[in-house]
């Protein structure tokens, strides 16, 4: 442990930030999640979560949970694939499948660990996976876990991927994975592009929709969904821990990949299920998004007022088309400290600085939920162009 201490005790980043007033991680919330939330004994306003239809303290999403614990308990005990099945995942698999219009679903206990496990299972030595260079980390994870040759493109630049796609053997599985909604930046995958030349090239496509689902498409069914292409695409992949209020993730696909995959996927296999209030859940958010379809328009609307304010501010919002918004600061130590004074200002924002971003392009991100109101977008917009005026961000 000497050899190991001593050279993890080098990595100090954190205390330099600490030291300096400036380290916006960890920050202890006391309440639920929701537009308003607890600091240290003061409410704050929450625009940095990912409950883009706001119901992690929905009622009928609590009392499902309370309902699944009385009767499963609290956990299973074991993995999907002994002892762990509860006729709720599968349940809830075919909730899924039908709402994203593929043959079957299959359930993890994290989005992380679909990733991870589906990405390493589909392709193997001779094949090749393709990946958007500002995919989620846990596609990249996934990617470095198999034995397949990975190729970055540009983000979202159907040439370069393109270019990729010519250098790959002609008879070897070519795996395209994307996200939907990218999850910094905001913007949106170029499906159609992207369909015609997987086409041309005969390659198999998977979009993660951990962004998507609840915000894009038919009912909030998704990318595919909201371009029409939901045939083209192959693979659909899914988090709980956003829209559906809860943990967890899923695949869909044709039957035949989702039992390659269920019979294959060690993050599946040799993890334990999702828990039985997890997955009650992700039920109950489904029927709350059938039976509400004006959150997702409210959720619109609320984001596209504040595109309009931030943009009549001069900020630079980049590309973004959906309710996550990047401020683009394109200064480490300024996002760090936008972000702290905004804290104190009662504003909760999330900063993305190197290495995650390159440091001339880091942000701050700005996310909207369906139960915002534009009353609390104003007071948002009003404290972050004063605090950016002070920093000099806005001139």
């Amino acid at each position: 442990m000497g050899i190991l201490k001593d050279k993890l005790s080098m990595y100090d980043a954190p205390q330099k930030a600490m030291a300096a007033g400036i380290y916006p991680y960890f920050r202890e919330i006391e309440s639920e999640q929701d537009t308003v939330v607890t600091i240290k004994g003061k409410k704050v306003l929450m625009f940095g979560s990912n409950s883009y239809l706001g119901l992690t303290n929905h009622p009928k999403i609590k009392e499902a949970a309370k309902r699944a614990i009385d009767k499963y308990g609290t956990g299973c005990a074991g993995s999907r694939f002994l002892n762990g099945n509860l006729d709720i995942h599968v349940e809830l698999e075919n909730r899924l499948a039908e709402l994203v219009n593929k043959e079957g679903a299959l359930c993890y206990s994290t989005g992380f660990q679909v990733n991870l496990g589906v990405v390493s299972v589909l392709t193997g030595r001779s094949d090749h996976i393709l990946l958007d260079e500002l995919d989620h980390a846990s596609i990249i994870e996934g990617s470095r876990l198999s034995f397949s040759r990975v190729l970055k493109f540009a983000h979202n630049d159907m040439k370069s991927l393109e270019s990729k796609l010519k250098h790959c053997t002609h008879n070897s599985i070519k795996l395209i994975v994307v996200d939907g909604i990218f999850s910094m930046e905001g913007d949106i995958i170029k499906l159609p592009e992207l369909v015609k030349l997987a086409e041309k090239y005969n390659a198999t496509i998977m979009i993660d929709d951990a962004h998507s689902l609840g915000v894009l498409g038919k009912g909030g069914s998704g990318t595919a969904s909201h371009f029409g292409l939901t045939e083209k695409v192959d693979l659909i992949m899914g988090t709980f821990s956003k829209s559906f209020a809860s943990l967890g993730g899923f695949i869909a696909s044709d039957k035949e990949i989702i039992n390659y995959i269920k019979h294959n996927s060690r993050s599946l296999i040799f993890s334990a299920s999702m828990t039985p209030a997890s997955a009650a859940s992700v039920l109950a958010a489904l029927d709350i998004m059938e039976s509400e379809p004006d959150r997702i328009q409210h959720l619109w609307d609320v984001t596209n007022y504040a595109l309009k304010g931030f943009k009549a501010m001069g900020f630079d919002t980049g590309k973004s088309e959906s309710p996550i918004i990047p401020l683009f600061i394109r200064d480490d130590v300024k996002a760090l400290k936008l972000t702290q004074i905004l804290l104190g200002e009662g504003i909760f924002v999330n900063p993305v600085v190197s290495p995650a971003v390159p440091k001339e392009d880091s942000l701050i991100r700005f996310s909207l939920m369906a139960t915002h109101t534009n009353q609390q977008v104003d007071e948002a917009l009003e404290k972050i162009t004063k605090v950016a005026k002070t920093l000099n961000i806005l001139v």
